[in-house]
């Protein structure tokens, strides 16, 4: 049997949920470490050994070798997979969307999400770019899904998984995916492909 890899992470992030939803979508064995970031998990010596940026998520391999970010991570876990297209350009425009999601999507709707959920932060309160640039987020997905089952195309790639993990608790931070339909009715297809099932609410 394979020694599984370790999963550092936090229940209620999209980003640590990415990695664990991959995992299970391709049998990997794998353990989970829950990691308290709001309670300082992150910033002990002994997760700063694992991970000097001290982010999650992070796997850990068998022989110690340590991946940090995501979107690195899932990578290295489907590479070969479904999930990753085989030709050059389709791989590429998978990519795209999961450097755009770091970029342009979850610094606006994670970001405020947190804000709201977690600092119980009053609306008036934060900075009014959130809102718009997440907005801007959910409709140039809802434009691309108006040409394409998923992300990059007609198949579930890793595209879908990185945008996923927020998109759905988009509500949570201030968003309605009632107005973006197309991105709704997404979401439920990439719930159904990774076999996760609908967003339950936080961890």
């Amino acid at each position: 049997m394979t020694a599984p890899l370790t999963i550092y992470g936090d229940p209620g992030s999209g980003n640590c949920l990415k990695v664990k939803w991959v995992a299970a979508h391709l049998g990997i064995p794998t353990v989970w470490r829950d990691v308290d970031v709001p309670g300082g998990g992150t910033r002990t010596p002994e997760f700063l050994a694992l991970n000097p940026a001290g982010r999650v998520p992070i796997v850990v391999r068998p022989d110690g070798a340590v991946l940090s970010e995501s979107n690195a991570i899932i990578l290295y876990l489907a590479e070969g997979s479904s999930l990753v297209p085989e030709a050059p350009f389709d791989r590429a425009r998978m990519l795209q969307w999961m450097f755009w999601e770091q970029y342009s999507h979850e610094p606006y709707i994670a970001v405020r999400r947190y804000q709201l959920h977690y600092l119980k932060r009053a609306p008036e309160d934060l900075d009014p770019r959130l809102a718009e640039r997440g907005g801007d987020a959910l409709r140039l997905m809802a434009a691309t899904l108006a040409r394409s089952a998923f992300m990059a195309g007609d198949a579930l790639t890793l595209a879908d998984v990185a945008l996923v993990a927020y998109t759905r608790m988009a509500h949570e931070g201030g968003f309605d995916l009632a107005a973006y339909p197309a991105v709704g009715a997404w979401v439920g297809r990439v719930e159904s492909g990774l076999g996760i099932g609908a967003y339950a609410g936080p961890a």
